[in-house]
């Protein structure tokens, strides 16, 4: 009888490589992975797993039925991926991230089994993100009996934030700082659900309570890119599916996404997709 594959076997015949770092945690297993742009169908796990999104561009996306979550995972985040639940991913550029798997025997707590029942995708978690980051570190150092020891420690407790569970009760469950990563992912979902809207750079600025310019360069830290092509980003890409799944016109599309003119969206969206909006719409069809 053929023994079951554990979960990072699963991950590594997934993604086609082994993880970048792992250690065990008695019957748990922390693995770093990292893999670029591409989109992944990851099998039913054995155990359910604990994600942490640590670095990489914060364009990664859930398959939820038959489209792409609205939202995105951004560093920072965590994500819950239930046992015997198959999931789909789309990564654009660098993903990053830290699984733990959490050993069905061990989830003895009716809480614990609550939280690893169903799929959650990209919440706020600050102390699950810091814990994971300062074990990578100590991961990547020279090892010494000390630096073992601290490692276990910072599993140990890692192992513990993980079945204390990590359910959100609302925004003030926790401190956090206004500029921090969890308000940072909202403003950007904000953008994602309605990239129609004008999402003035001020008021961006006030939601993370930060001065523009010190928005701005802490967004594109986080982002890659600035957040007027952010939001840019986000029409083009909402425009990209209206053009295939409606009868819109052109200059009707144009004009619900605020460009100027149909010239205008034009000359943006060919930057953006290679091609320009008709040409497009004629490919998928």
């Amino acid at each position: 009888m053929s023994a079951v594959p554990s979960n990072e076997t699963i991950i590594a015949i997934t993604l086609g490589r082994t993880p970048d770092r792992s250690v065990n945690i008695g019957a748990w297993q922390f693995a770093r992975w990292r893999q670029f742009i591409g989109s992944y169908e990851l099998p039913a796990l054995v155990d359910p797993v604990f994600v942490v999104h640590v670095g990489g561009k914060p364009d990664t996306r859930l398959w939820e039925a038959d489209h792409l979550s609205q939202s995105r995972s951004i560093p920072g985040c965590a994500t819950i991926v239930p046992a015997g639940v198959s999931t789909g991913w789309r990564i654009d550029g660098e993903l990053d991230v830290v699984t733990v798997s959490v050993p069905m025997g061990e989830l003895t707590q009716q809480s614990a089994v609550d939280q690893f029942r169903a799929m959650r995708f990209a919440f706020a978690d600050p102390l699950g993100i810091a814990l994971t980051r300062q074990i990578l570190g100590e991961l990547y150092a020279a090892p010494t009996q000390e630096r073992v020891a601290y490692i276990g420690t910072l599993l140990d407790a890692l192992r513990a934030h993980t079945l204390r569970g990590t359910t959100p009760t609302g925004d003030d469950a926790f401190p956090i700082a206004d500029f921090s990563a969890y308000r940072m992912h909202q403003i950007m979902n904000e953008i994602l659900a309605r990239p129609e809207d004008a999402h003035p750079l001020e008021a961006l600025a006030v939601r993370a309570g930060l001065t523009p310019s010190h928005f701005c360069c802490f967004f594109k830290r986080a982002t890659g890119i600035t957040p007027h092509q952010y939001v840019m980003k986000a029409r083009l890409e909402r425009a990209q599916d209206l053009l295939g799944a409606s009868d819109l016109s052109i200059a009707a599309i144009a004009d619900q996404f605020g460009f100027t003119s149909q010239s205008h969206f034009t000359r943006a969206f060919r930057h953006y997709a290679g091609q320009t909006p008709s040409g497009w719409r004629q490919t998928i069809q």
